[in-house]
């Protein structure tokens, strides 16, 4: 890096730590991008430090790659899943550390290096990963595809809930209600991150443990960092599985499903794997597509004839059962989350909920104070449990006091506290 300490030097500081509350996770980039506009963060080489049961590292599939100039329009084009790469592109975010629980397994462990950029021949954001999660969404292109190639460093390493890795014994536990200072503790949780050989083509060496001290490294390579937490990692559901019986839900990965591909492909067979992929999921939208606009017999038996499509038919034929008007495109979408493996889904119990919790703190205690924070909350579309939300919430919050001090909290998802 080259003049790291000088930008740093030349950054504003906030009075008291702010914290955006939101609720669906895309909702955060825009107070992202006016810290960046404050001279808060810098315009680039910033580290984003996310936990979350999903990666949100998916790209908007049509979206030109332009689009991230013009910031009130790529706000409008963001969704839960894919609202981080477009920051990368954009040039702001150099590194990702996705800190997953162990029931999140989208993406292999370890460390990736790979570029992203502009599609020359689509104009799309695309990735030179070979990974499965970016294969089965036909996001890979080759190097010599891509113009204003942005490096990427992913870091994907799994937290163990506290409690559970380290064997404690019941009177060490530190309550999230007043978290205390417990050296030996602080020491352990290097346990509780589990990371092992990222089998990617894309991944330059592999490393047998990483530990608090090598996220420390990789934080003070960057100019500042934002620490983003979606509160499903402590408790998520895959709200799909209660939309469809299990009969459509096992049609639905029938459909969608994505063969992976074998190893040491190609780029060529790469790129077919993509192309066949691309396809597959053009060919199922369209389906989906004009069942929306008629669902008669007729017409679901023309798409049936279609290879690989027959259980089209007993799946219609489910849902017209149960509703009278099937919304088709809440179909396809809960299809694409259908590929190579299910979405996460892991109901947590209070003591799971707290063992997290414990090793959130511990992790970040032996981590740098960040310049903001996100949180998102993930509930009214299901994915964290309404149930339990506000629970988790206010423990997140508690932990941030205790490790930083007076925050200035932004509950935007909440009327009363709406943004100005």
């Amino acid at each position: 890096m080259s003049d790291s300490t000088g930008e740093r030097a030349r950054l504003r500081c906030y009075t008291e730590l702010p914290v955006w509350v939101v609720e669906d996770h895309q909702e955060v980039l825009p107070f992202i991008y006016r810290a960046i506009g404050s001279k808060h963060l810098p315009d680039g080489n910033i580290s984003f430090v996310h936990f979350d049961s999903h990666p949100d590292l998916l790209i908007p599939v049509n979206m030109p790659a332009d689009t991230v100039f013009d910031k009130e329009t790529l706000f409008g084009e963001l969704s839960i899943e894919n609202w981080i790469m477009p920051a990368v592109y954009a040039g702001h975010f150099s590194h990702v550390i996705w800190l997953h629980p162990t029931w999140a397994q989208q993406i292999s462990e370890g460390k990736h290096h790979f570029l992203v950029g502009k599609d020359t021949s689509t104009t799309t954001i695309r990735v030179t990963s070979t990974d499965h999660y970016f294969l089965s969404d036909g996001l890979y292109v080759t190097e010599d595809q891509l113009e204003n190639q942005k490096p990427l460093q992913l870091d994907v390493i799994t937290v163990k809930p506290y409690k559970l890795c380290n064997h404690q014994e019941e009177n060490d536990a530190v309550s999230s209600e007043g978290l205390e200072e417990d050296a030996v503790a602080q020491r352990r949780v290097q346990t509780c991150l589990e990371p092992s050989c990222s089998h990617s083509s894309e991944s330059q060496g592999c490393q047998t443990a990483v530990n608090t001290g090598e996220i420390l490294g990789i934080l003070k390579k960057g100019d500042a960092f934002v620490l983003d937490i979606d509160l499903d990692f402590f408790s998520v559901k895959n709200p799909f599985k209660e939309m469809f019986t299990q009969e459509e839900y096992t049609i639905l990965q029938e459909l969608y499903q994505f063969k992976k591909p074998g190893t040491n492909l190609t780029e060529e067979e790469l790129v077919d794997c993509v192309d066949t992929r691309i396809h597959q999921l053009e060919d199922l939208e369209a389906t989906f597509a004009d069942l929306c606009d008629g669902d008669d017999e007729e017409t679901v038996q023309k798409w049936a004839s279609n290879p690989g499509m027959e259980s089209l038919v007993p799946l219609v034929q489910s849902l017209k059962k149960r509703m009278d008007v099937p919304d088709y495109e809440m179909v396809h979408q809960a299809g694409l989350t259908c590929d190579y493996s299910e979405l996460p889904h892991h109901i947590s119990t209070e003591q799971e909920i707290e063992s997290l919790i414990q090793s959130v703190y511990y992790l970040l205690k032996n981590l740098p104070k960040p310049t903001l924070v996100t949180i998102a909350r993930s509930s009214l579309d299901d994915y964290c449990p309404s149930e339990q939300v506000d629970t988790i919430q206010e423990k997140v919050l508690n932990v941030l006091r205790s490790l930083y001090g007076t925050l200035d909290v932004h509950l935007v998802y909440s009327a009363e506290s709406s943004p100005s």
